[in-house]
């Protein structure tokens, strides 16, 4: 609930499939019956986050549609919405883990005034310049089918053929959100209403609990008086 940018994976109730059927025999009558349901499909959900202000230069939100880029260590591009970015040794824009951010964006040795436009444009006030320089810009991913990229952990999402190709471009161009610099998206973990659906889980557990052992009593029976 207090990670940036954290996205749960959920099994809506249209996500469930029946199981294959088993043949079942009572005297000469020859029938079929359903064997439950299993869940078909888990999405990760990407409602959006809140943005709280943080103050940070390196801490950045995209409002609206749309994913940071980085670099993982196996040569893949992950898409994330954490954007609690900080910077390595040589001054490249990284994860909290060291990777990096996509397109690479280095900031010189002692450059100050690290900011972030809306349109994802990177600056920096660099020694023996008085105006602001531009260092890069961040682009931002889109996809047309979100909800189809692959969750790998540590906040990232990889694309899949359900997904379909990420869509490349500046922040609130096409779609894509604006950044908000000096800002972080939070989860959309809301902590009372999980509680809320344990709850619900363990009252329908414990319903369907007491069903299958009065089917299962009623069964002995039968087989008795048979």
């Amino acid at each position: 609930a207090s990670t940036s940018g954290y996205r749960p994976d959920r099994s809506a109730q249209a996500e469930f499939g029946t199981l294959l059927l088993a043949n079942t025999r009572t005297g000469q009558t020859v029938g079929s019956m359903g064997t439950g349901v299993q869940i078909a499909q888990i999405a990760t959900d990407l409602t959006p986050g809140p943005i709280r202000d943080t103050g940070e230069p390196l801490d950045f939100a995209i409002e609206g549609a749309g994913f940071f880029q980085v670099l993982l260590p196996d040569g893949r591009t992950g898409y994330t919405r954490a954007g609690n970015f900080t910077m390595s040794a040589d001054g490249t824009i990284v994860t909290p883990d060291g990777k990096p951010l996509q397109p690479n964006i280095q900031v010189p040795e002692g450059a100050t005034g690290v900011s972030v436009g809306a349109d994802g444009t990177v600056s920096a006030t660099v020694p023996g310049q008085a105006e602001a320089t531009e260092l890069g810009r961040i682009e931002i991913a889109r996809f047309v089918n979100p909800s189809g990229l692959q969750a790998i952990g540590d906040n990232m999402l990889v694309e899949t053929a359900a997904s379909g190709a990420p869509q490349v471009g500046a922040a609130g161009e096409e779609g894509r959100g604006i950044l908000r610099s000096g800002m972080l998206e939070g989860s959309n973990v809301n902590v009372v209403e999980e509680l809320v659906d344990m709850i619900e889980t363990q009252r329908a557990y414990e319903v369907n609990s007491k069903m299958i052992q009065a089917t299962d009593e009623m069964m002995k029976n039968a087989t008795q008086t048979l």
